[in-house]
């Protein structure tokens, strides 16, 4: 007789029913359990030796890579792991919008939670270093929640625990990085719950495909491979180009009185950035922001329209054209707010939105 554990793992991993057309692009939902796993796993030995504390968080993150055994290693792991799972978790849900997979709408609203909650976390471990750049973008990002009306100021202050960034907000913002990683793992089991009983989509969009095979062993093979090479691509950066994808600023202790040239997130949030600041009004920006991500949760509630329709070269290119409209929005997120780098990201932002125009209408 089975055991109740046996059954879950051959119901998930070994009997699952899987399209058997679905491609490489598939991988990135077991690539992004990988990161996941290796974040939770560095940032518990990370916890180990870091301070929470204004006057030494930054040398204790020195301390962690000069002095405590293998604390390079896991510090500079922990910090282009996070690059490189928001690089899976942009590809898997280009792979979602591209192939229709919001028609799934239970997985796609839970996988829609989890991005959410992914970038939140992204951001307040960015802030724990306690460099230049960490300050002063927690400054201007906790000091967007002012322009929401009457309350804005006192949530402001409720997330500095006091009236500038310090003390407090570091304290803070290392519990809730701590807590959140929780709160996406639950949501990752409901996403896989909601996976399991839809089943997945395939590249003809088609619903109720007949041509399944088991998940294992052909795909289980497939996920082994995604591992080794995200694995290989990960330590290649961290052992030949470990402060690539850093920012320089991060590598001075945080100085309330010196503000950098100019201040930026990391290089997976500055589209987003672009959007933001394209808005000549605060309110304005705030509300373009959360549009930009919460735009999302709407895709199941699109028209007839499948963006896997891929004999259609008219889809072909409109999707392509949003990716250059990204692209392109990154690299006005890394300019300065100036002409001609402000127009540009007024136009791209509208640009943006149309895209989601076309897909939902």
């Amino acid at each position: 007789m089975k055991s109740p554990i046996f059954k879950i793992i051959d119901n998930s991993l070994v009997s699952l029913p899987t399209p058997r057309n679905i491609r490489t692009i598939w991988n990135f939902g077991s690539i992004l359990g990988l990161c996941l796993g290796t974040q939770v796993l560095t940032g518990l030995f990370l916890r180990i030796h870091y301070f929470s504390s204004s006057d030494i968080a930054f040398f204790s993150v020195n301390h962690i890579i000069r002095d405590v055994s293998l604390g390079w290693l896991m510090r500079i792991t922990h910090a282009n792991g996070a690059r490189i799972f928001f690089i899976s978790l942009y590809l898997h849900i280009a792979r979602g919008i591209y192939y229709s997979g919001y028609k799934l709408s239970h997985v796609w609203i839970a996988g829609v939670s989890i991005s959410l909650i992914l970038i939140a976390t992204a951001f307040l471990g960015y802030v724990l270093p306690w460099g230049q750049m960490s300050f002063w973008g927690a400054t201007v990002i906790t000091n967007l929640f002012s322009a929401i009306p009457i309350f804005g100021e006192d949530i402001v202050y409720w997330l500095w625990g006091g009236f500038a960034v310090g003390q407090p907000t570091l304290s803070r913002f290392f519990a809730l990085h701590f807590i959140l990683p929780l709160a996406i793992i639950i949501l990752v089991i409901i996403h896989l719950i909601f996976l399991h009983q839809t089943g997945s989509n395939n590249p003809l969009g088609i619903n109720r495909n007949p041509d399944k095979i088991k998940f294992h062993s052909y795909f289980t093979k497939k996920d082994i491979l995604g591992f080794f090479i995200t694995l290989f691509r990960l330590f290649i950066i961290v052992l030949l180009l470990p402060w690539l994808l850093g920012d320089t600023e991060n590598f001075i202790s945080a100085n309330p009185l010196v503000t950098p040239l100019h201040i930026q997130p990391e290089w997976y949030f500055l589209f987003a950035y672009a959007i933001l600041r394209s808005i000549p009004n605060k309110l304005g920006g705030v509300i373009a922001l959360l549009a930009a991500m919460l735009i999302l949760y709407f895709l199941p509630l699109s028209s007839t329209l499948k963006l896997s329709s891929l004999n259609s070269p008219i889809i072909k290119i409109i999707w392509w054209w949003f990716v250059s409209i990204l692209i392109l929005l990154t690299w006005v997120g890394a300019r300065p707010v100036e002409a001609p780098f402000l127009i540009l990201g007024q136009r791209f932002t509208v640009l943006y939105f149309l895209f989601y125009f076309i897909v939902i209408i």
